[in-house]
């Protein structure tokens, strides 16, 4: 029997659950002192959205095994340390899938008949039908941006309405598509196109203000925009700018910037805007499931079992686990870096064990790989999803095996295919477990995963290094690697430089590095989410 100690509101159900095996102490509202202090003495930690399990507690948790999170994102709980620390991190990425999808399609509805501005007219004893003329969905364009479980449900309501969908998803395929009923364009399509754009994607360096100023230019004069997804995705400035100038007709938002948000630049905007305490998940339904979902895990693994929805650790028994584990979190950097440097929609991941690891199980690192390949863009991928999401999105995953690995004892290749070409990243680990990535496509290299790090394909030629040093010099960004990597043939005028940073490069830097005399392609590459 272990013990859990649980730190959020939960529902009765799952406490009910945990309380048939295990000890449980039920304390909502620990402060974060609190919860330090007493952390030791615990088997399991269940939270919500309120706790947040820091490097400092997690440093604490001599026993912990395991924590559960009754939701979708896992922000609150430092993944690194949790996973060097060896504790399963788990959460419930259907539960609230159903519930997000309604409140979606509910705000849309709302946007399109002005129902809460008349409800609220209404109550103040007045009856001004003029002033509340709506517009019917059947016929109008929804754009979707993200095409997961949430995505999906949305377009199968919206389709059933009788409007037209239009989607975008990088990892979604021309026929998952079609099979869908719904019709794939490219994100600026999404914009030029859609009277109503709903957003279903995560946050990230990719998507953080995916909706600004710039990009709401290239949007039809009266869009509707809706958001449940993530804060951030919208800057909130930029989009009650367009709603006071007329651009956009009027926007339903559930999650923002900061929450709680009592200060957002929307408030300003009058019966233009809908805006709701981020609800997405606030139904009897989802609260319970998601409550169930993650008990049941919780109980599960302090009874010897294995987690189902597994968000750092593989299902996987501990002998198989064992010969690879050093390689764990270095091919799920690889999988995001070849995921962020490659263009197109992936057809196919070609995963190679070369030298020593060819003898053995590599279940683990494919499920790594896959899932730092699959994270880049979509939400709530686990060890335990990856491999469904690349089957449900007509991904090809291709393992092959040699005992040639070079100079190496043994070594991970990545080929990741598109719709428009290839990316291949090889890495090993050193003596003394240190991790490296010593292949960029043909280049050899040796470098460190760090958490920021710029990518430049360019032409082998004096000052390269030079400018790029001045960019970031002028930025304040500070170098903390650099390497270069050239093809051995003399012949070859190419070549490829990783320099890691300190911190998060912004658009307009890179786009400097980019037009430097040169540059070919320049990336920014992050590994941990924003």
């Amino acid at each position: 029997m272990g013990k859990v100690l649980i730190t959020d509101k939960l529902s009765d159900t799952g406490i009910e659950i945990l309380k048939e095996s295990c000890e449980v102490d039920y304390k909502p509202g620990l402060a974060p002192d609190e919860l330090s202090s007493i952390i030791k003495d615990y088997d399991a930690l269940l939270v919500r959205s309120q706790t947040k399990a820091t490097k400092e507690i997690l440093e604490n948790a001599a026993n912990l095994k395991i924590i559960g999170r009754a939701g979708v994102g896992v922000d609150n709980i430092d993944l690194e340390v949790a996973t060097e620390k060896g504790i399963i991190v788990v959460n419930s990425p259907e539960g609230n899938t159903i519930a997000a999808a309604e409140h979606t399609v509910a705000l849309m509805m709302s946007l399109a008949r002005h129902i809460p501005q008349a409800d609220v007219s209404c109550k103040a004893n007045k009856w001004e039908r003029s002033n509340f003329l709506g517009t019917e969905l059947k016929g109008h364009i929804l754009g979707v941006v993200g095409l997961g479980k949430i995505g999906q449900h949305v377009a199968k309501v919206a389709l059933s309405l009788g409007m037209k969908v239009n989607a975008y998803d990088p990892f979604v395929s021309d026929e998952r598509a079609e099979d869908l009923g719904v019709k794939k364009v490219e994100l600026n399509g999404i914009f030029r196109s859609s009277d109503f754009i709903t957003l279903h994607i995560p946050k990230n360096k990719e998507t953080m203000n995916l909706i600004d100023k710039e990009t709401i230019e290239q949007m039809k004069t009266g869009v509707r925009i809706v958001n449940c997804a993530r804060g951030g995705l919208i800057n909130e400035e930029d989009l009650a700018d367009a709603i006071k100038s007329g651009k956009v007709a009027g926007a339903a938002i559930d999650v923002f910037d900061s929450e709680p948000c009592t200060d957002s630049p929307l408030h300003s905007c009058g019966d233009k805007v809908i805006l709701t305490p981020h609800l997405g998940a606030s139904t009897n339904q989802a609260q319970l499931n998601v409550a169930v979902d993650v008990a049941e895990q919780i109980r599960d693994v302090l009874g010897g079992g294995v987690a189902r929805s597994a968000v750092n650790l593989p299902g996987l028994k501990p002998e198989l686990v064992k010969h690879i584990k050093h390689y764990l979190a270095l091919v799920e950097y690889m999988g995001s870096m070849s995921r962020q440097l490659a263009q197109g929609v992936i057809k196919e991941i070609e995963i190679e064990a070369l030298g020593e690891l060819s003898g053995k199980n590599i279940d683990g690192i494919k499920l790594a790989i896959l899932k730092g390949v699959l994270s880049v863009h979509l939400d709530s991928v686990s060890f335990v999803n990856a491999p469904l999401i690349a089957k449900e999105r007509g991904i090809k995953v291709t393992e092959l095996k040699s005992e040639d690995s070079g100079a190496y004892i043994d070594k991970v290749r990545i080929t990741l295919k598109t719709d428009q070409g290839e990316r291949t990243i090889a890495g090993t680990v050193l003596q003394g477990d240190i991790p490296a990535i010593v292949q960029i496509d043909s280049f050899p290299v040796n470098i460190r995963p760090e958490n920021h790090s710029i990518v430049t394909f360019h032409n082998d030629q004096p000052g390269v290094v030079a400018q790029v040093s001045q960019i970031l010099y002028e930025a304040d960004i500070n170098i903390s690697g650099l390497n270069l990597g050239r093809k051995k043939d003399s012949d070859s005028s190419s070549a490829v430089m990783v320099i890691n940073v300190d911190g998060q490069v912004a658009d307009e830097d890179l786009a400097k590095i980019e037009k430097l005399d040169g540059i070919n392609i320049a990336k920014y590459v992050q590994l941990k989410g924003v």
